[in-house]
């Protein structure tokens, strides 16, 4: 029987890295969860248990039914009935077995019948979804709006929406209106506050996805006359008590089985999460956050998808009395699919492991008093996660869609045809790099990390791990571009013109973003050489050329040509 999650060993790898001693323990209370609740673990090894059975069923579902039924949800999609969605009738099918199978509030806590794993096997069920079909993580993926509900709600909204949450409804974020794409301060929709204390939105929010959710986050403006990111607040909607239709469902190029809506408000019933004025300026940059992790795990999928596709055509097809995958052109196309990949997952998850740390700790911050030691810890994490998050999001999407577009290729003029499911693959790639913040937003979140020495620090922090007799030339090439990385950020620098930075912002970033993939990938081709250390060489090519092509770009640049780059 096919399975997504034990047929991908670099998934099991991940799952067992070091850290998670620690990400369980803090996740468990030190175990004591099990004194509450009869299902908790009673230690280490029992959580680890746990959560291989919870992504095995996962793996099963996604290989036996989500990915079977792909290719008849990209066909029919969601339709719109009465002002609301109903989903393709696969999707349904999809989210009948995930939720009978009790999948749902993976990570929410067990007093309100969540499994309370950590963000690492959650992160990896996305990663298998979105191999299955990436439009359907958009549908089942959104239960993490919950975790915003959990960390900024009410212990009374805690109790009303995060047992429905587990028991299989769906969320959004609705955030974007038609004149507030990335620019959420310009936020409108109006929120009003009934002399009963009940708030009312009206108004209109556009590209939402899984816009027709069961609860909603929404992004309104409750501060009258205001026209900031000040001014808002965040709201629960439930669309059981009526006020919002869906006008319209996109017809996108690609994610086809995810609706994406626009609503119209017309005074419905909300109440406010958390605090006035904090929607933009804490909770929507929480609920960021965590929307571009998810992102980056459906990046990924996407890539694993698009990495298996390539080679087992190339393994099958047969030209000039041959299969495809002994002519060195199509070779070294499949093996840069799997280096992307490789490299990809490793950051994800890399990253993953910083916001699984500080979260944990800091729900315990809400518990109790930390230790000066925790708060350091919680603290040096925030951080990593801080800058780990947009290199993330931004690499992966990028890889995912070259990757996608590789597997096209290799496929030749089969894969331009609806019969192969990288045409679909390719087309679901596209939106990665562009929603919840496009790669030029990741960019801008990232070139303080590059200016500030965090990712510098970093870099020289992974230098500083044990490498063998393989893979220590890795690391010796990777010190040679770190050197080249330095020199690029002092020419940089040197022109003392914000304008000149974020024009180079984009190839700091990037040379960043080779150099840590490089390294962590390094450093599982040094513990697991039988999975990583081909992917680890291919990539150390791939980004050392494509460092010094930056340096030579950013040395040999004139800063007056820059006004050759303006456009009128």
């Amino acid at each position: 029987m096919a399975n997504f999650y034990t047929d991908n060993k670099a998934l099991q790898y991940h799952l067992h890295h070091p850290l998670m001693r620690e990400i369980v323990a803090l996740r468990e209370r030190n175990y004591t969860e099990s004194e509450k609740f009869d299902y908790a673990p009673l230690n280490f090894e029992d959580a680890m248990d746990s959560y291989e059975r919870v992504l095995e069923v996962i793996g099963e579902i996604c290989a036996d039914i989500v990915a079977p039924n792909a290719k008849d949800v990209d066909a029919e999609g969601p339709h719109l009935n009465d002002g609301h969605v109903t989903y393709a009738s696969a999707t349904n099918q999809n989210m009948k077995a995930l939720v009978q199978a009790g999948l749902m509030g993976i990570t929410l806590p067990r007093q309100y019948n969540g499994l309370n794993l950590s963000q690492i096997p959650y992160t990896m069920a996305a990663d298998m979804v979105s191999r299955a079909d990436a439009s359907f993580v958009n549908v089942w993926g959104l239960q993490d709006c919950a975790e915003t509900i959990n960390e900024f709600g009410s212990e009374d909204q805690k109790q009303r929406y995060l047992p429905r949450t587990c028991a299989g409804e769906t969320l959004a974020m609705d955030l974007t209106e038609p004149d507030a794409g990335s620019d959420l301060q310009s936020v409108m929709l109006k929120a009003t506050q009934d002399p009963d204390g009940t708030w009312r939105l009206n108004g209109v929010k556009r590209f939402i996805t899984n816009g027709d959710g069961d609860i909603a986050l929404v992004l309104a403006r409750s501060e009258e006359g205001t026209r900031d990111g000040r001014g808002l607040s965040m709201f629960i909607f439930d669309k059981r008590n009526g006020g919002m239709t869906v006008r319209r469902i996109e017809d996108k190029m690609g994610i086809h089985g995810s609706p994406t809506c626009e609503l119209v408000f017309k005074n419905a019933p909300a109440e406010l999460c958390g605090e006035r004025r904090l929607g933009l300026i804490k909770y929507v940059m929480s609920l960021m956050n965590g929307a571009r992790l998810g992102i980056a795990a459906q990046s990924v999928g996407i890539s694993e998808s698009a990495y298996r596709e390539a080679l087992e055509y190339a393994r099958s097809r047969e030209q000039f009395g041959k299969a495809i995958i002994n002519f060195p052109a199509v070779a070294e196309m499949i093996a840069n699919i799997k280096a992307k990949l490789d490299a990809s997952r490793t950051l994800l998850y890399e990253c993953t492991r910083a916001v699984d740390m500080y979260k944990s700790l800091e729900a315990i911050a809400r518990e109790r008093t930390l230790t000066p030691d925790e708060r350091k810890t919680m603290k040096s994490y925030n951080r990593l996660a801080d800058a780990l998050t947009p290199l993330a999001k931004g690499m992966t999407s990028e890889f995912a869609n070259q990757n996608a577009y590789d597997c096209v290729q290799v496929h030749g003029g089969s894969g331009f045809m609806r019969d192969y499911a990288c045409e679909r693959i390719y087309r679901d790639a596209r939106i990665t790099s562009i929603y919840e913040g496009t790669t030029q937003l990741q960019v801008v979140a990232a070139i303080r990390h590059v200016t500030t020495g965090t990712y510098l620090n970093l870099i020289k922090t992974y230098a500083q791990r044990e490498y063998n007799d393989t893979t220590a030339p890795l690391k010796a090439r990777l010190d040679d571009m770190t050197a080249l990385f330095e020199q690029s950020l002092e020419t940089v620098k040197a022109v003392e013109d914000p304008d000149y930075l974020t024009f180079h912002a984009r190839r700091l970033v990037e040379m960043c973003g080779h150099i840590i993939m490089g390294y962590l990938l390094a450093g599982d081709a040094t513990v697991c050489p039988e999975l990583f250390l081909n992917s680890a060489r291919v990539y150390l090519n791939m980004g050392e050329a494509q460092v010094a092509a930056h340096t030579r770009f950013i040395q040999a640049f004139n800063p007056d040509d820059i006004q050759a780059y303006k456009q009128e």
